[in-house]
C-alpha cells in the first residue's frame, strides 16, 4: 500500500463518527446563507468576481450564472456562441487576452470585505457537477497577504487527474519564491465514493470544515479526508514566518471549466448546474 493511500485510510477511520454540529452541543451557529429567497444572493454578503481570473480556465465570470431558486444557490455553467472578448489584444501571448471569444461563462461569488472568520466549523451542502472539464469548489483566502502567503484552503474540489475524476481536499501556504505554494493535498478518486452509492453524483453532500487553533480538519459527509496540523503551515520569507490559518478567512463558490486542472469540456454537458443548499458557519460556546 502506498503512503498516500495509507493516509487516507488512516484519517477516515480517526474521529469518522464524529457528531453533526447540531448533535455535538460544543458548537453555536453564528452565520449561515439557507438561499431561500428568488434571484439575486444578498448584497451585503456576497460580491462576485469578473472576467476571466485564474489558472486558465476557460469561463468567463459574470453575476448572471449565480441565483437562487428553490432553495438553494445555482451556479450554473453556460456554452456561449458568438460572444466576443472585451479583453482581446491580437498577437496577445496573455491567455486573458489572445481568446477572440468568450466560450464559455459561470460563476465565482465570495464574502471578502462581508462575513470573514477565524476558526469555526464550515458546513456546506451541495450537489456538485461531474462532468467532463467541471471544476466546482468551496474555498477560503485569507484576508491579508499576497497568494499564496493570505492561505488558500479547499474545503472541496472536484476535476480529473489523469483523466480519472477525484474530489480533493487541501490547504496552501507561502514559500520563499512569489506565487509558488507549499501544499497539504488529499486526492481520493471519485470510485471510492460511486463504489458505495453509483447514484451519488445525483444527491446532494455535506463538506464540513473543523478549523481551530490547532489543525484544519476537512470532512465529506462525516468521512475524514485531510488533517493539517498549523504547527506546518509556515509561511516563507515572502510571507515573513507568518501563519495563514491564524487570520479571518473569507469564503468562495465557484464552478470553473478547463484551464490547467479542470480538463476536457464535456459540450453536451450544459447547463452545468453547481447547487448549494446552505452554507453555515458554528463557533464554539
Amino acid at each position: 500500500m502506498d503512503m498516500q493511500r495509507f493516509k487516507f485510510l488512516a484519517l477516515s477511520l480517526f474521529l469518522a463518527g464524529s457528531l453533526s454540529a447540531q448533535e455535538s452541543g460544543e458548537w453555536k451557529l453564528v452565520w449561515s446563507d439557507e438561499f431561500n429567497q428568488e434571484g439575486r444572493l444578498d448584497s451585503t454578503v456576497w460580491s462576485y468576481e469578473n472576467g476571466f481570473v485564474r489558472n486558465e480556465e476557460a469561463q468567463w465570470y459574470q453575476p448572471q450564472n449565480a441565483f437562487c431558486t428553490g432553495g438553494s444557490l445555482v451556479i450554473e455553467g453556460r456554452k456561449e456562441t458568438g460572444r466576443p472578448n472585451p479583453l482581446y489584444q491580437e498577437g496577445s501571448s496573455d491567455w486573458r487576452r489572445k481568446r477572440k471569444e468568450v466560450g464559455y461563462t459561470s460563476s465565482c461569488v465570495i464574502t471578502a470585505g462581508k462575513k470573514e472568520f477565524l476558526y469555526g466549523r464550515f458546513e456546506i451542502r451541495a450537489r456538485i457537477p461531474v462532468a467532463g472539464g467541471s471544476w466546482p469548489a468551496i474555498w477560503t483566502l485569507g484576508r491579508e497577504q499576497e497568494w499564496p502567503s493570505n492561505g488558500e484552503i479547499d474545503i472541496m474540489e472536484y476535476y480529473r487527474i489523469d483523466g480519472v475524476p477525484h474530489i480533493l481536499a487541501n490547504a496552501a501556504w507561502g514559500t520563499d519564491r512569489r506565487y509558488v505554494a507549499k501544499w497539504d493535498s488529499q486526492a481520493v478518486p471519485f470510485s471510492h465514493f460511486t463504489d458505495k452509492d453509483p447514484q451519488w453524483a445525483e444527491k446532494f453532500h455535506v463538506w464540513r470544515m473543523d478549523w481551530d487553533e490547532e489543525a484544519i480538519r476537512l470532512y465529506l459527509d462525516d468521512e475524514l479526508l485531510n488533517e493539517i496540523p498549523l504547527s506546518e503551515t509556515i509561511n516563507g520569507s515572502l510571507g515573513k514566518g507568518t501563519n495563514p490559518f491564524k487570520q479571518p478567512h473569507y469564503i468562495l463558490l465557484n464552478l470553473a471549466l478547463g484551464g490547467i486542472n479542470g480538463g476536457t469540456i464535456d459540450d453536451t454537458a450544459f447547463p452545468m448546474r453547481y447547487e448549494i443548499d446552505y452554507v453555515r458557519v458554528y463557533q464554539k460556546q
